[in-house]
């Protein structure tokens, strides 16, 4: 069986409230709820190779489809089984003892692919896949089913919530937040595509998505319920940033800018999205440096 009819198989078993027939550890046969007690050796086992294809890259949470980024919802489900089916231990990490159901990613295969992470404070959760040349300093998070690409910088104070999807190339400024997105397993996770540059104390969450080459002002929060008002196609868009735009916070009028309560008037925040200027680009261009 492949990796993917395997996890299949295990959520349809967690999900029917079927346990293993097969043999566990000790040598006994269980019935009953798949949980993490009654869960085989051989269902320990899908759940590391899992694991395993998350980190190498082979799998991911989600992919493009006719120019749209759509859930790949076995991977997530695999994701999710690994929190149903695994017990809280404690761990040990330097001299600190901490309690969890994952451990932290081995970091060994990073060294030969020239990607570079800073200690204190910068956490690796198993699962997690980091490319090439990547640089991820501290303190930092990036959580299980996180794809980060080749070249990509996490800053300092840098969150990657769980399946995140980060292109190549990308810049995360210091302070910048990934949301995660696991559940429902049909919803896209955010998504930052290729060569983003995403200013520093950056949000993005909801399973927005951020077209490639777009650069983002500081402190932009990027989420589906803000419009982002596209000055170059002259639309409003919720949910995504398209490609190559320069972007940034604004307030504009609220449709509550009459009432009583508001002395001088209301206003809600939105996203202005404008080309690119060569300024803009050059700015970008010159941080490259920090990464060589």
């Amino acid at each position: 069986m492949s990796l993917e009819s395997d996890v299949r198989d295990l959520w349809q078993r967690h999900e029917d409230g079927e346990a293993s027939k097969t043999p566990q550890a000790d040598g006994e046969a269980v019935d009953g709820d798949l949980t993490a007690e009654t869960a085989s050796a051989d269902d320990a086992d899908t759940l590391e190779a899992f694991l395993d294809a998350l980190e190498a890259g082979d799998v991911r949470a989600a992919e493009q489809s006719g120019g749209e980024w759509e859930a790949v919802e076995w991977v997530k489900r695999g994701v999710l089984l690994n929190f149903a089916l695994r017990e809280t231990e404690p761990r040990e990490y330097g001299d600190v003892t901490y309690h969890d159901v994952l451990p932290l990613r081995d970091t060994n295969d990073l060294y030969e692919r020239g990607t570079r992470n800073t200690p204190d404070g910068t956490v690796l959760r198993r699962g997690a896949h980091l490319g090439s040349d990547c640089i991820v300093m501290s303190p930092a998070f990036v959580n299980i089913g996180a794809h980060v690409g080749d070249g990509t910088l996490v800053d300092s104070c840098d969150t990657v919530g769980s399946c995140a999807q980060i292109g190549e190339d990308v810049k995360l400024g210091a302070n910048t937040l990934i949301g995660g997105v696991l559940e429902p397993v049909e919803s896209a996770p955010v998504v930052v595509e290729d060569g983003v540059s995403l200013g520093a104390g950056c949000r993005v969450t909801s399973g927005f998505v951020v077209g490639e080459d777009s650069v983002v002002g500081e402190n932009t929060l990027l989420t589906p319920r803000i419009p982002v008002y596209d000055l170059v196609e002259e639309e409003i868009l919720y949910g995504e940033l398209p490609p190559e735009r320069r972007a940034f916070t604004r307030y504009v009028e609220s449709s509550v800018g009459d009432h009583d309560l508001f002395d001088g008037g209301a206003f809600k925040p939105a996203v202005v999205a404008m080309d690119l200027e060569a300024e803009t680009l050059d700015a970008t261009q010159r941080e490259e440096v920090l990464r060589s």
